[in-house]
């Protein structure tokens, strides 16, 4: 027999209504963004983030741990896009000179032109399919709630176990 303590506090109709609408119209929005890129570009929204993330740091290189957490990935399954990407001559490996075990994956050229190729369809999507859909207090919003959500389940990583 179960206790009240062990019930968990369901969710009332408008919390459901919040979390179903996030849900779905997070998955649709990724996917439709996913699809224009793959359609006109040959290129998964997956990768384009990779690029973007290698794009922004001086050198246009990250350390493959941070890289990993930017793009909200594991370091394997980073590890074997990164291996995709460096095939198609986008992406090359760089040993850490003050850190042997540490690798930076870093932009190629060939990498920054073809980010610079996809990133007005990605642009285009992001905003048709969601930034002009809100207000200005909409977007406001938006951010403040999933920068608390980032910021806590950062805390929740980084607690001891």
């Amino acid at each position: 027999m179960t206790s009240a303590e062990d019930e968990p506090c369901w969710l009332d109709p408008g919390e459901m209504r919040a979390w179903r609408a996030y849900v779905i119209g997070s998955e649709l929005l990724r996917k439709a963004l996913n699809r224009e890129l793959q359609d006109r570009h040959g290129m998964t929204l997956a990768d384009y983030e990779v690029l973007v993330r290698l794009s922004e740091p001086d050198g246009r290189r990250m350390r493959m741990a941070a890289l990993a957490n930017e793009v909200a990935s594991s370091k394997s399954r980073l590890s074997h896009q990164i291996t995709r990407l460096e095939n198609a001559g986008l992406v090359r490996r760089v040993d850490c000179g003050d850190d042997a075990r540490g690798v930076f994956a870093q932009l190629t050229d060939k990498g920054m032109d073809r980010l610079r190729e996809t990133a007005p369809t990605h642009v285009s999507g992001v905003r048709a399919h969601l930034v002009d859909l809100l207000s200005e207090d909409e977007q406001e919003v938006l951010a403040t709630i999933f920068e608390r959500v980032l910021k806590h389940l950062a805390e929740l990583r980084s607690a001891p176990s």
